[in-house]
Formats: structure tokens, C-alpha cells, sequence
């Protein structure tokens, strides 16, 4: 595995923060559109991922390369006096997982903690080299 000596741990976290800050609002968007079944464009609304990659490969910052919609089968569920159902009584619900949209939000809440608890130590060392240099 290659380490890019020319990043700090401030540079890799905080790097980690953004692609954390951008996939918490696609976990966000998705949890609030669980039940839209009209986006506007007479579908429902489809699930957004956020998928990052590592800059140069190797130990590195990471990015968000895009935001894609997924592309998987709507839900259908029978409703009848639903206004967006179809002839036979079914609608077309998102193809977002409530259950699994919260792991997603935990977990990128975790990653955007552990971060920050980068970020915190590497200040607590640079204060305490300053200390020592005093």
C-alpha cells in the first residue's frame, strides 16, 4: 500500500469530513422523501447514493467522485384511494429502505466523529511540541 507523504492528517480528515458532510445529505434526502411517490417527474423518488474514492489510491484523501441515483425496482404497495395509484390500485413507492438509510446515517455520522477526533489530536500534539519548545 502506498502512503502519499505529501498529505497531512489534517488534509486526509478533513477531506474525510466533506465526502462524510455530502453523504450524510444524500442519507438525509433520502430519509426525507421515504414515501414521495411523485418527484415531480411522475415517478417516485429515487434512493441517491454518495460514492467516494481515494485520491492518487493508497493511504489518501478521499472525495466523493459523484452522487448517482439508484437505479433499482420501486416498491409497490396497495392503496387504492391513493391519488398517484394506478388502474389496478397499486402504487410506486421510492426504492429507499428506511432500516438500512439509518445504518447509512450512523455510520457516516461515525466516520464524520472519527475525523474530528483526528483533527482534536493533532492539535493536542502541535500544542504540546509548542509547550515543549517553549
Amino acid at each position: 500500500m502506498k502512503i502519499n507523504n505529501n498529505l497531512s492528517p489534517i488534509d486526509i480528515a478533513m477531506s474525510g469530513l466533506k465526502a462524510q458532510n455530502k453523504n450524510m445529505k444524500a442519507v438525509s434526502s433520502n430519509i426525507a422523501n421515504v414515501r414521495t411517490t411523485d418527484a415531480g417527474n411522475g415517478e417516485p423518488y429515487r434512493r441517491i447514493e454518495a460514492k467516494m474514492r481515494a485520491i492518487n489510491g493508497g493511504i489518501s484523501c478521499v472525495e466523493v467522485e459523484e452522487m448517482s441515483e439508484d437505479m433499482s425496482k420501486f416498491q409497490t404497495l396497495l392503496d387504492p384511494g391513493h391519488p398517484d395509484a394506478d388502474a389496478n390500485g397499486y402504487i410506486r413507492l421510492p426504492n429507499v429502505n428506511l432500516p438500512m438509510e439509518l445504518i447509512n446515517m450512523n455510520r457516516a455520522k461515525k466516520l464524520y466523529q472519527a475525523n474530528v477526533a483526528v483533527m482534536k489530536r493533532y492539535q493536542q500534539m502541535a500544542e504540546t511540541t509548542l509547550e515543549l519548545l517553549r
